[in-house]
């Protein structure tokens, strides 16, 4: 099969490599479509992971094999048969340890491993025109209801992540919340906070995004540099762009009481393969961030953080996703096939005025932006 292999920082090619064996209650799945995720550009950017890998981790496609005896496959959360079509979910937490039992489900190192994988280490595989669906990931596993579409599937994880986040907060309705950065990521968060009742006020330094930002669902929306003019009086900021200046004006804006998280924040210094290469740390190090402490004790000011997914939320995610409450065609702008990876990564790592989320596979639908973005 064809796939598209991480070979080293920023080098990524299309080769032929076998399809994936799968053994015993394990799933091969034809990949019909998979999103660009700011984690994986992360990953071949700054080669903070070993390579060779294929990346691709929101994905959605149609089973084509089980591995039992029957076309069938009865989990104790449903069953499966060989032509479902599904959306993959590939971390699942053991649901025992410690931080399984405070519900801290990114820090268990079951759910650390990835469960699914097209070749090589577990990175996904989403890039590849098939991926192996190991057996401790079929819990999250959603069928796509006939009326929703591969693209709706692939979204799932996504959308997960963020409703996750909105789950760590002490909202009630009627608060307001800022929503730095509008991006596909943001204007998640913009939607499913409407949706819950909060007054967003969203900001982002296009205006373009910010005209989106009201489409769904943001109470106002203003660019960033005029943010500090308003002087809102505001509960709760979510910072979905790696900004450190958004992080101090959020933290000098958020009234006592209230709550700073970080979603966007996710970049470490390099990886340990490339420290023990000898190569220098120093360039990928992140800066240090200071603040003002007695701003968070004095004024019991909340500052955490949220990652990736909480498996325990895919029914919900699912029904705000093929419901189209949260309508998310409305944010897939560029579609590239599966030999096009590089160049929809690369847009996705500069995005434009146009752009917002990217997806590649070769059933998607069109290979042109969106006409209504």
């Amino acid at each position: 099969m064809r796939a598209v292999v991480y070979r080293d920082v920023n080098d990524l090619r299309l080769e032929t490599v076998p399809v994936p064996r799968i053994g015993a209650n394990e799933l091969l799945v034809k990949v019909a479509v998979c999103g660009v995720c700011p984690t994986d550009i992360k990953k071949i950017h700054f080669g903070t992971v070993p390579p060779p890998r294929i990346f691709g981790h929101e994905t959605a496609g149609t089973i084509v094999k089980i591995g039992t005896r029957n076309s069938s496959l009865v989990t104790r959360h449903s069953s499966l048969k060989v032509g479902d079509r599904v959306a993959l979910h590939h971390h699942i937490p053991c649901m025992k340890c410690h931080a399984c039992r405070h519900r801290s489900f990114a820090q268990c190192e079951t759910y650390k491993r990835t469960g699914i994988t097209a070749g090589f280490e577990p990175a996904g595989g989403g890039y590849a025109e098939y991926v192996r669906v190991m057996k401790f990931v079929l819990p999250g596993v959603v069928k796509i209801p006939a009326k929703n579409s591969f693209e709706e599937g692939a979204m799932l994880e996504p959308v997960n992540t963020v409703l996750k986040a909105v789950k760590r907060l002490n909202l009630l309705r009627g608060d307001r919340v800022l929503v730095a950065g509008q991006g596909p990521i943001g204007l998640m968060f913009t939607k499913i906070l409407q949706l819950r009742g909060i007054n967003v006020l969203a900001t982002d330094l296009l205006e373009s995004r910010l005209k989106l930002a009201v489409q769904f669902g943001a109470e106002r929306a203003v660019l960033a540099s005029q943010l500090s003019t308003l002087n809102p009086q505001l509960d709760c900021a979510i910072i979905a762009v790696p900004s450190d200046a958004a992080v101090t004006q959020a933290l000098q804006l958020v009234r006592g009481g209230g709550q700073i998280l970080l979603f966007a924040h996710t970049k470490r210094e390099a990886g340990s393969w490339k420290l023990e290469a000898g190569l220098p740390s120093s360039q990928l190090q992140a800066p240090i961030f200071q603040m003002d402490l007695a701003s968070i004790c004095l004024d019991e000011k909340d500052l955490i953080g949220s990652y990736s997914s909480d498996f325990t939320l895919q029914n919900e995610v699912a029904r705000l996703v093929f419901s189209r409450k949260l309508d998310v065609r409305k944010l897939i702008t560029h579609r590239f096939p599966l030999a096009q990876t590089a160049a929809a990564i690369q847009l996705a790592s500069h995005p434009t005025e146009q752009s917002l989320k990217i997806v590649v596979g070769d059933e998607v639908t069109s290979l042109t932006s969106n006409s209504e973005f």
